[in-house]
């Protein structure tokens, strides 16, 4: 029985690759019904090699060019499950770094059953890394390694390479409208989000070839918030940039006091400033994937910012309250106060700040949907940005 297949293969620049790659995975599957579909974000020419090294290829191959690199790598690969020809994909790198001759190896462990998810593991017996170069990348995943594993210790039991980039997946058995890739660690979204069953096949992890790796300490940070974000949901991260605020006001405060600047002040200026910085990195790592249907950036930041600064003006005489009417200690009331404005404000920025405009509300339709009432849009942010995805 002839296997349909289809090899996804996202690319930024990899134009001098492509054909090695093409010919080198049509040999692994000589015999077998597939298709290559590269999915490019690329400023250069990839596309337009792709298509040249298509026409005499001895398999289908197919391009989807993106301007808008939504979801970096990880909406590439995406973007090609969706568009797949077949529900049996395989996802590779377009450096050579995987090596097109364990295609088979991921097919045949796939029809023995048992598996939803086949990753070629670097980690696993036979396996090998050295073509990740230095020591200090080898440490690098190995920590990222142990730490996605110890966040997610029952989905990610039965794997030992969650980082990889090269695996076969059965598209049937994933709701491709749930995962929210951010950056180049595709698998764990689709082993986090998704309850599946798992194999695993050796890979000696080759030395890049062509181009320079995409690998960067913005690449870490977007890994470390995309981790948070999958294992505690927004409400993390909205914490976790809370605390930032916190301590980088009381380092402003310290700053200025010590350079004579009244506390009274110290503390405006501090509070204003992280409100400012917090907004950004709220922005950018935990409402990033509600922006397009909300309104205005300027409408965002100042319903964002007038509603910090009435909160921050209502807090502390309510603080005081607590403290004469309840007798509690004041590290106690600041403390309740921080709590309950911490929910406060996390679900205004869900409800409020970054709900849906009217026009991605109606749709494209034209048709007024019925509004849900304020308890059910509770209840929905918080099941929905909070507690999801959670381990099963």
């Amino acid at each position: 029985m002839v296997t349909e297949v289809t090899v996804i293969v996202p690319t930024y620049n990899e134009r001098d690759n492509v054909a090695e790659l093409v010919a080198r995975t049509a040999a692994a599957l000589d015999g077998r019904d597939a298709e290559i579909l590269f999915v490019d974000d690329s400023t250069d020419d990839t596309a337009l090699e792709i298509e040249r090294v298509a026409a005499d290829a001895p398999l289908p191959v197919r391009v989807i060019h993106r301007d808008d690199n939504i979801g970096g790598l990880g909406g590439a690969v995406v973007a090609g499950l969706r568009a797949a020809a077949s529900d049996l994909c395989i996802v590779m790198d377009g450096d050579l770094q995987h090596p097109p001759e364990l295609v088979p190896a991921l097919l045949e462990r796939h029809e023995e059953g048992g598996a939803d998810v086949v990753a070629a593991s670097r980690y696993v017996g036979g396996g090998d890394t050295s073509g990740l170069g230095t020591a200090v990348r080898f440490g690098v995943s190995r920590v990222a390694t142990w730490l996605t594993r110890a966040m997610f210790p029952i989905r990610l039991a039965r794997s030992t390479d969650p980082m990889t980039g090269f695996f076969l997946v059965d598209r049937a058995k994933l709701d491709l409208g749930a995962l929210r890739p951010q950056g180049f660690k595709i698998l764990l979204e689709i082993l986090a989000r998704t309850d599946l069953r798992i194999a695993e096949v050796p890979m000696e992890f080759g030395e890049r070839r062509h181009g320079t790796s995409k690998a960067s300490l913005r690449q870490g940070a977007t890994f470390v918030a995309h981790l948070a974000r999958l294992r505690f949901g927004k409400m993390s991260l909205f914490a976790l940039i809370g605390v930032i605020g916190a301590v980088a006001n009381l380092g402003i405060m310290w700053l200025l006091t010590a350079a004579g600047v009244p506390y009274v002040w110290a503390a405006i200026i501090g509070a204003e400033v992280t409100i400012l910085g917090n907004f950004v990195l709220q922005e950018r790592f935990v409402f990033a994937d509600m922006r397009t249907d909300a309104r205005s950036l300027g409408i965002r930041f100042f319903t964002s910012f007038a509603f910090n600064n009435v909160e921050a003006a209502l807090r502390i005489p309510v603080m005081a309250l607590m403290v004469e009417s309840w007798h509690i200690s004041s590290v106690l009331a600041t403390g309740l106060s921080l709590i309950v404005a911490f929910f406060a404000r996390f679900l205004f920025h869900s409800l409020v700040v970054y709900a849906p405009s009217r026009r991605a509300q109606t749709g494209a339709a034209g048709a007024e949907p019925k509004p849900d009432t304020a308890a059910i849009r509770v209840i929905r942010a918080i099941d929905a940005e909070a507690m999801r995805p959670g381990e099963l």
